[in-house]
Protein backbone atom coordinates (compact mmCIF):
# COMPACT_ATOMS: atom_id res chain seq x y z
CA UNK A 1 0.00 0.00 0.00
CA UNK A 2 1.60 3.76 -0.71
CA UNK A 3 1.17 5.70 1.58
CA UNK A 4 1.04 9.59 1.92
CA UNK A 5 4.57 11.04 2.14
CA UNK A 6 3.71 12.43 5.92
CA UNK A 7 2.63 8.95 7.08
CA UNK A 8 4.43 5.93 7.75
CA UNK A 9 3.53 2.51 8.87
CA UNK A 10 6.17 0.53 10.91
CA UNK A 11 4.85 -2.89 10.70
CA UNK A 12 7.44 -4.79 12.68
CA UNK A 13 6.04 -2.68 15.50
CA UNK A 14 2.64 -1.94 14.45
CA UNK A 15 2.48 2.22 14.86
CA UNK A 16 0.91 4.16 12.10
CA UNK A 17 2.94 7.38 12.28
CA UNK A 18 0.97 10.62 10.70
CA UNK A 19 3.22 13.91 10.87
CA UNK A 20 1.03 16.64 9.13
CA UNK A 21 2.81 19.80 8.29
CA UNK A 22 0.85 23.12 7.33
CA UNK A 23 -2.90 23.31 7.93
CA UNK A 24 -4.68 20.83 9.89
CA UNK A 25 -8.09 20.39 7.92
CA UNK A 26 -10.82 18.17 7.49
CA UNK A 27 -9.08 17.14 4.14
CA UNK A 28 -6.06 15.98 5.87
CA UNK A 29 -7.91 14.12 8.64
CA UNK A 30 -10.39 12.26 6.02
CA UNK A 31 -7.11 11.18 4.15
CA UNK A 32 -5.93 9.55 7.40
CA UNK A 33 -8.77 8.28 8.09
CA UNK A 34 -9.01 6.46 4.64
CA UNK A 35 -5.33 4.86 5.21
CA UNK A 36 -6.57 3.81 8.71
CA UNK A 37 -9.19 1.93 7.17
CA UNK A 38 -7.22 0.41 4.58
CA UNK A 39 -4.60 -0.61 7.05
CA UNK A 40 -7.11 -2.24 9.65
CA UNK A 41 -8.70 -4.03 6.19
CA UNK A 42 -5.35 -5.53 5.18
CA UNK A 43 -3.48 -6.18 8.35
CA UNK A 44 -3.92 -9.55 10.15
CA UNK A 45 -2.47 -7.40 13.62
CA UNK A 46 -4.26 -4.22 15.41
CA UNK A 47 -1.49 -1.46 15.22
CA UNK A 48 -1.10 1.74 17.59
CA UNK A 49 -1.61 5.15 16.10
CA UNK A 50 0.69 8.18 16.56
CA UNK A 51 0.36 11.65 15.21
CA UNK A 52 2.51 14.66 15.57
CA UNK A 53 1.35 17.66 15.25
CA UNK A 54 4.09 19.67 15.73
CA UNK A 55 4.77 21.47 12.59
CA UNK A 56 1.29 22.64 12.06
CA UNK A 57 0.61 25.90 11.45
CA UNK A 58 -2.89 26.12 11.24
CA UNK A 59 -5.94 24.02 12.39
CA UNK A 60 -9.10 24.60 10.19
CA UNK A 61 -11.77 22.16 12.11
CA UNK A 62 -14.67 22.70 13.83
CA UNK A 63 -16.43 20.90 16.75
CA UNK A 64 -19.35 18.98 14.68
CA UNK A 65 -16.88 17.62 12.65
CA UNK A 66 -14.28 16.36 15.06
CA UNK A 67 -17.24 14.70 16.98
CA UNK A 68 -18.66 13.01 13.68
CA UNK A 69 -15.21 11.71 12.93
CA UNK A 70 -14.73 10.71 16.82
CA UNK A 71 -18.40 8.62 16.34
CA UNK A 72 -17.13 7.24 13.33
CA UNK A 73 -14.13 5.56 14.39
CA UNK A 74 -15.64 4.89 17.44
CA UNK A 75 -18.28 2.64 15.26
CA UNK A 76 -15.64 1.37 12.86
CA UNK A 77 -13.98 0.34 15.90
CA UNK A 78 -16.62 -2.23 17.49
CA UNK A 79 -15.42 -5.91 18.09
CA UNK A 80 -11.79 -4.75 17.08
CA UNK A 81 -8.77 -5.35 19.41
CA UNK A 82 -7.68 -2.15 21.37
CA UNK A 83 -5.18 0.43 19.70
CA UNK A 84 -3.36 3.14 21.44
CA UNK A 85 -3.54 6.59 19.85
CA UNK A 86 -1.18 9.16 21.04
CA UNK A 87 -1.62 12.78 19.89
CA UNK A 88 1.76 14.84 20.58
CA UNK A 89 0.60 18.46 20.58
CA UNK A 90 1.60 21.29 21.81
CA UNK A 91 -1.03 23.82 20.42
CA UNK A 92 -3.78 24.58 22.40
CA UNK A 93 -6.71 24.32 19.87
CA UNK A 94 -5.01 20.70 18.62
CA UNK A 95 -5.13 19.97 22.18
CA UNK A 96 -8.65 20.59 22.58
CA UNK A 97 -10.09 18.79 19.85
CA UNK A 98 -7.80 15.48 20.64
CA UNK A 99 -9.38 15.94 23.90
CA UNK A 100 -13.03 15.54 22.45
CA UNK A 101 -12.10 12.66 20.56
CA UNK A 102 -11.00 10.96 23.64
CA UNK A 103 -14.06 11.66 25.26
CA UNK A 104 -15.95 10.33 22.23
CA UNK A 105 -13.70 7.44 21.94
CA UNK A 106 -13.80 6.78 25.38
CA UNK A 107 -15.21 3.07 26.39
CA UNK A 108 -14.27 1.77 22.83
CA UNK A 109 -11.33 -0.19 21.65
CA UNK A 110 -9.68 3.31 20.86
CA UNK A 111 -7.53 4.42 23.69
CA UNK A 112 -6.45 8.08 23.08
CA UNK A 113 -4.04 10.08 25.10
CA UNK A 114 -2.28 13.25 24.26
CA UNK A 115 1.29 13.93 24.73
CA UNK A 116 3.45 17.26 24.81
CA UNK A 117 6.44 14.73 24.76
CA UNK A 118 7.52 12.62 22.21
CA UNK A 119 9.36 10.51 25.38
CA UNK A 120 6.69 10.04 27.12
CA UNK A 121 4.31 9.01 24.00
CA UNK A 122 6.93 6.47 23.25
CA UNK A 123 6.90 4.73 26.59
CA UNK A 124 3.36 4.62 26.74
CA UNK A 125 3.60 2.75 23.04
CA UNK A 126 5.91 1.12 23.94
CA UNK A 127 8.29 1.63 20.99
CA UNK A 128 11.64 3.36 20.62
CA UNK A 129 11.83 7.14 20.45
CA UNK A 130 13.91 7.23 17.05
CA UNK A 131 10.70 5.73 15.44
CA UNK A 132 8.54 8.84 16.35
CA UNK A 133 11.25 11.15 15.87
CA UNK A 134 11.00 13.08 12.19
CA UNK A 135 13.12 11.39 9.69
CA UNK A 136 15.03 14.72 9.09
CA UNK A 137 15.06 15.98 13.07
CA UNK A 138 18.37 17.46 12.56
CA UNK A 139 16.20 19.77 11.05
CA UNK A 140 13.71 20.57 13.65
Amino acid sequence: MELPADMQFHEDIGLLVHRPRGVLNEAMVNKVISVIGDLEATQTKPFNRFWDTVETDEVELNYRYVINISLYRRLTSTGRPPVKSAVLATNATIIHYAQIHALMTQGSSINVRIFENRGRAANWLRVPLERLEWPDKKDR
